[in-house]
């Protein structure tokens, strides 16, 4: 089989206007024949055609409230000072809120407002004008009105309308059906036991619940492996039946990647490559009419393809157009490179620090579905620019709503689990609240708080002088800024290995040791720092230590890569160790806290955080992970007014 090459990398919105344009030619945007369907079933639909009301509503006069109904007329001269009496079942008349009015009635007269003389006498002080409290024929609907166009989403006020104006049944835009055919040797289904090499197979299941969320009909295919004739053959079979083929994987230039050859032989390939990234490889083709995606394997990449170039054609079968997501204008916390001649979309987090929108990037890699998961919005990189610089604004499209962004918890700084456990049962308490975390290290967390992107940041940072945690620093790296420390809790750390350590690590003289591998943390994360100060103590040169340059964010990233067997130990915290089933061997207890600015010790956003620290189920539920000691955990361990030396 010939290798793929790019045809193009065009800018995306060039490469989706020309798609269009050739589908557009082959009919395959037009809407299919319209279908009718029950109104109580229609929810979420997209009409094909205005519906018009065949009754008014209400289709009698009838009364608005509980009362007597008159004839206006007969009530003309009634004041305070000269009541009138009206005899009952023949000047005024009992009805109930909805009732029909009596037969030449044309007002009613709130029961709150008569006097009753006697059973069958009603005495009024005021006089009745016409149509008062009465709910004309057709006052909400009238016959004939057309209540909801043609290419309209169907909401739940929709429907009650159309009842009302006696419409039980409506044409809809067919589900534009599409069927995706995942792809790979190596991909498995979910829920079994997973063998070196095997990829759980989810990308189906994503892409399919967007496409339902657009209003398609999502079809997936049993996962087809990397061989061209079984692939040419689930392909075939999806068109015989689908309105448009997601083939998922294989849209690269990899000696197993059929798609955009697959395509080009059945059909036409309109671009195989586009401007962007994630997603450069993305095939865009027609086969019999029908449009045909060839969307990459890794998750980012497919999401993103599947928005950009699927989703345009979704809405387009069902007459519907692609609304733009809202956009706000927010501070970015650090430099974001970017390669020219791509568009870049990259995930971040959101939160509103004091007066401003804080952007933190999260990961950008093709493949972190957690990221996807966790981003507030979407910050898009032109391809003329390299990227942007720490503290510039920048425009960015909202995954969430201004106000669960105004609600966001900032923490910046050393990771702990802990945090998550915190994230959890702040939503619990707190449903509309939420915490984001961004591990750049105990260090980078202190510099964030200086430069305003944090409410608070997470530390454990050791004076080898005084053997003292984090005073010294905030003194040097914050002076001037008034700061409550808060105690989280203490925790084990010490080296995370193997099971049954067969590598024998006991201390930090065994980093030395040739046959072990070794994975650190990053630069200014506290873990680092205590690394360092154990191997200087030691007086062994990080070029002793094999693996000292590779470098993780997180305490179960390093963890990780000791459970994968591409390390043979890092240091770590206990509850790393324990969650992945590994080995641990003590070398001290830390302290780590909370360094909060003193202007949001009061705000909201703090406060609700505080709260479940003191709350019982997130204490137990964070001394369960192991390797916990929540002695001081809420406790305030300093306060510094800013001026102390």
């Amino acid at each position: 089989m010939k290798r793929n090459i790019y045809l193009s990398e065009k800018p995306w919105e060039e490469a989706l206007e020309e798609y269009l344009g050739v589908l557009d030619g082959e009919g395959a945007l037009n809407p299919a024949e319209p279908e009718e369907i029950p109104t109580t079933e229609a929810l979420g639909r997209v009409t094909a055609a205005p519906v018009f009301a065949r009754t008014s509503s209400p289709h009698f006069n009838a009364s608005a409230m509980d009362g007597l109904a008159v004839r206006a007329r007969d009530t003309f001269g009634a004041t305070e000072h000269t009541p009138l009496r009206l005899k009952v079942d023949e000047k005024a008349y009992v009805v109930d809120t909805g009732d029909p009015l009596p037969e030449g009635c044309d007002a009613v007269i709130m029961v709150e407002d008569v006097h009753y003389l006697a059973e069958d006498e009603i005495e009024i002080i005021a006089p009745a004008f016409p149509w008062q409290h009465v709910r004309v024929i057709g006052e909400d609907i009238v016959a004939t009105e057309m209540i909801i166009p043609a290419n309209h989403v169907v909401r739940p006020v929709d429907i009650g309308g159309m009842l009302a104006g006696g419409v039980t049944a409506i044409l809809v835009r067919p589900r534009p059906r599409v069927t995706i055919i995942p792809t790979g040797t190596e991909v498995v289904e979910p829920g079994g036991d997973l063998q070196p090499g095997d990829i759980v197979e989810y990308n189906s299941r994503v892409l399919g619940s967007f496409l339902t969320e657009w209003g398609a009909e999502a079809v997936r295919h049993p996962i087809v492996p990397d061989v061209y004739e079984r692939l040419r053959e689930a392909l075939t079979e999806a068109l015989e039946t689908s309105d448009a083929v997601i083939i998922n994987a294989g849209a690269s230039a990899g000696r197993e990647d059929f798609s955009a050859a697959l395509i080009r032989e059945l059909g036409q390939v309109v671009n195989h490559g586009v401007a962007i990234k994630p997603g450069k490889p993305v095939v865009l083709g027609v086969i019999r009419g029908k449009p045909v995606f060839g969307i990459p394997g890794y998750p980012v990449s497919a999401a993103l393809t599947l928005e950009l170039f699927a989703k345009p054609v979704v809405y387009r079968k069902l007459g519907r157009a692609v609304a733009a997501r809202e956009r706000i204008e927010a501070f970015l916390s650090r430099r974001v490179v970017s390669p020219m001649g791509v568009d870049e979309f990259v995930r971040v987090k959101l939160g509103q620090v004091g007066d401003n929108v804080v952007v933190t990037p999260l990961g950008r890699g093709a493949g972190l579905i957690l990221t996807m998961i966790r981003a507030d919005g979407i910050l898009v990189v032109p391809r003329f620019t390299e990227g942007f610089e720490a503290g510039q604004r920048v425009g960015v499209e909202l995954l969430r709503t201004r106000e669960e962004i105004a609600e966001t918890t900032v923490v910046i700084g050393s990771h702990d689990i802990a945090l998550d456990v915190l994230a959890n049962y702040l939503k619990i308490q707190y449903p509309l609240a939420s915490l984001s975390s961004a591990h750049v290290g105990s260090l980078g967390g202190l510099l964030a708080l200086k430069r305003g992107e944090a409410h608070m940041a997470g530390t454990h940072l050791l004076d080898e002088e005084t053997g003292e945690y984090n005073v010294s620093y905030i003194k040097k790296y914050l002076p001037g800024r008034a700061v409550v420390l808060m105690n989280l809790t203490y925790r084990e750390q010490g080296f995370i290995v193997a099971p049954g350590n067969p590598k024998q690590i006991r201390d930090f003289s065994d980093l030395a040791r040739e046959e072990v591998r070794f994975v650190n943390r990053q630069r200014g994360a506290g873990t680092r720092v205590l690394t360092d100060f154990n191997l200087k103590q030691l007086g062994i040169s990080p070029d002793q230590v094999k693996g000292y340059d590779r470098e993780e964010y997180t305490h179960m990233a390093v963890a990780a890569a000791v459970a994968s067997g591409t390390a043979d130990c890092s240091l770590g915290i206990r509850a790393a160790a324990q969650a992945l089933g590994l080995d641990f061997v003590p070398v001290t207890e830390e302290r780590y806290d909370l360094c909060v600015p003193r202007e949001f010790w009061d705000q909201p956003v703090i406060r609700r955080a505080l709260d479940v620290v003191n709350e019982g189920g997130f204490r137990k539920a964070v001394e369960s992970l192991g390797g916990y000691d929540l002695r001081d955990c809420g406790r305030i361990m300093w306060e510094y007014s800013g001026n102390e030396r």
